[in-house]
């Protein structure tokens, strides 16, 4: 169990440690797509790691919901940690803290 679907986690764990945020998504799903669009607005960079659709490639997303403790995509990482799904980004836009979070990372 501990090597299932490693290269999947090995990809996304290796893009968290050299980005700033990263956000991992996949097709269909309208979620990821609007945490796109805020970071986007709010001129934030990213790496986005799309996976699948509905009716592909759910056996690597499901190693990736067991790694990262989190049900649902996106999965949006900063600065190596996981700060939950769209909704999670979108308050901590409004915020502000996101900008706090970004700043501390540096």
């Amino acid at each position: 169990m501990a090597r299932y679907q490693s290269d999947i986690l090995d990809e996304v764990g290796s893009a968290i440690a050299r980005h700033g945020v990263v956000v991992v998504g996949m097709k269909q799903n309208p979620f990821p797509r609007k945490a796109r669009r805020l970071l986007d607005q709010a001129g934030i960079a990213y790496t986005y790691l799309g996976y699948g659709s509905y009716f592909s490639q759910w056996r690597r997303r499901l190693a990736l919901k067991m790694w990262a403790g989190w049900p649902t995509f996106p999965m949006i990482f900063v600065h190596g940690v996981l700060i939950g799904g769209a909704t999670e980004l979108e308050r901590l836009i409004e915020s502000g803290e996101l900008t706090v979070l970004l700043a501390k990372g540096r």
